[in-house]
C-alpha cells in the first residue's frame, strides 16, 4: 500500500513539473512576442521574401512562330490536248524565260485540218464576193448573198478554233523561273494529266505564317520580320506584303505572307521556317515578373513592400510574355514588389525583403 501511494505521489509531481514548465515556457514567448520591440530585444521578426524594385525599361515584343517558304510563282505544267510529244526543248533543273518553247507534240493531223479549212474558206470568199456583186446588179436577193456570207462566216470561225487547237500543242513558259525534273520522254504519248515538270519562280519567295488572333492589329503590311531556316546558318528579313482579311475560325489564326529577296536561290519552297515577329513597342514600360501577380475576382493585384509592412494593390496588365507582364497601371518607379511569399502574405504583414535584379 505504501508503494503504491509513493508511485502516485512521484508521477502527480512529475505531472506537476510539466505544467509549470510548459507555462513558463508560453509566458517567456508571449512576451518576446509583444515586447520584442521594447529596449534592446529589437523589431519583431518579420516573413522572409524577395522582392524587385520598380524601374522603366523600352519594352519590344516578340512572338516566335513557324512559317513556310513559298515560291513567288509555282505551277505543274500540263498539256491541254493528247498526242505525242515531238520535242523537249528544255534542260532539267535549268533557267527558262517567260514564252520559251517547253514542249512541242505532234500536230500534223490538226495542221491538215487547217489546211482544210482554209481552202473551204477561201472559195467561201470568191463565192461570197460574186454574190456580193450579183447583188449590186440585181441578179440575185438579198436573202441570197446573207446565205452566201454566212457560209463564209462560219468556215472563218471553223479555220479559227482549228488555229487554237493547233496552239495548244505548244506548251510554253508561263513566266520565268527555275524548272524542275521532268516526267516525260520523247515520244511518249502525252495527255492532259500528265505532269511534265514543276516550274517556280524563286527570286524572290515568299514566307508564310499565321499568327494567334489577339495578335490582330499588332502586324500590318509593311512589317519586317526575320526567319532562319534549317542547314543555313543566316538570318534573313522579309516584308509583309499581305494579310488575309479574316480569322480562321478552326485555327483561331491569322494567315499573312512576307517577301524577300532570294538571288542565289538559296532558299527553297517548302523549307520549314523559324520565325520571329516584332509586335508592339513600348518606350518607359513597367515590368514585373509574373510570379507577382495574384489574380482576385475584380481583376489583379500584386504586394509591394512599404515602411517594412506588406501592401495589397490592385494593378492593371497589360502583354504578357513567357517571364515577365507589362504593368500599365497601379505601381510606379521606386516602388518594390513582393515576387515570393504571396500565398502567405497579409496586409500590414511585417515583411524582410531581399531585394532581387529584375
Amino acid at each position: 500500500m505504501k508503494l503504491r501511494y509513493v508511485i502516485y505521489g512521484l508521477i502527480a509531481i512529475a505531472v506537476a513539473y510539466l505544467v509549470f514548465y510548459r507555462i513558463s515556457a508560453n509566458k517567456k514567448l508571449a512576451e518576446d512576442g509583444a515586447g520584442g520591440g521594447k529596449g534592446k530585444a529589437g523589431p519583431a521578426k518579420g516573413l522572409q521574401v524577395d522582392g524587385i524594385v520598380v524601374n522603366t525599361i523600352d519594352f519590344e515584343n516578340f512572338l516566335d512562330i513557324t512559317g513556310t517558304i513559298e515560291a513567288n510563282e509555282a505551277v505543274a505544267l500540263r498539256a491541254e490536248v493528247s498526242g505525242l510529244v515531238t520535242k523537249i526543248n528544255f534542260q532539267e533543273g535549268s533557267n527558262v524565260s517567260k514564252g520559251q518553247l517547253l514542249v512541242k507534240i505532234n500536230d500534223r493531223d490538226i495542221q491538215a485540218q487547217l489546211q482544210d479549212a482554209l481552202t473551204k474558206e477561201r472559195l467561201s470568199a470568191t463565192n461570197e464576193n460574186r454574190s456580193k456583186q450579183l447583188l449590186q446588179k440585181g441578179a440575185i436577193s438579198q436573202e441570197e448573198y446573207d446565205t452566201s456570207l454566212a457560209d463564209l462566216q462560219s468556215l472563218k470561225s471553223q479555220a479559227q478554233l482549228i488555229r487554237a487547237q493547233l496552239a495548244k500543242t505548244s506548251i510554253y513558259a508561263p513566266f520565268s523561273g527555275k524548272i524542275g525534273l521532268r516526267a516525260i520522254s520523247t515520244g511518249e504519248y502525252l495527255t492532259p494529266s500528265t505532269t511534265i515538270a514543276n516550274l517556280a519562280s524563286i527570286n524572290p519567295v515568299k514566307v508564310s505564317f499565321s499568327i494567334p488572333e489577339k495578335y490582330n492589329g499588332q502586324i500590318t503590311s509593311g512589317s519586317e520580320i526575320s526567319f532562319t531556316t534549317d542547314g543555313l546558318n543566316k538570318t534573313y528579313t522579309a516584308k509583309v506584303f499581305a494579310i488575309e482579311p479574316g480569322i480562321n475560325t478552326q485555327t483561331r489564326t491569322l494567315q499573312i505572307k512576307a517577301l524577300t529577296a532570294n538571288p542565289g536561290g538559296e532558299l527553297l519552297p517548302g523549307a520549314f521556317a523559324k520565325i520571329k515577329v516584332a509586335l508592339n513597342t513600348a518606350k518607359g514600360a513597367i515590368l514585373i515578373p509574373n510570379e507577382a501577380i495574384i489574380p482576385v475576382l475584380k481583376g489583379k493585384t500584386v504586394f509591394i513592400s512599404k515602411q517594412g509592412k506588406a501592401q495589397q494593390i490592385p494593378v492593371e496588365a497589360g502583354t504578357r510574355t513567357d517571364e515577365k507582364i507589362v504593368i500599365t497601371k497601379g505601381l510606379k518607379v521606386g516602388d518594390t514588389v513582393l515576387t515570393t511569399g504571396a500565398m502567405a502574405l497579409k496586409n500590414d504583414a511585417p515583411v524582410k525583403v531581399t531585394v532581387v535584379k529584375n
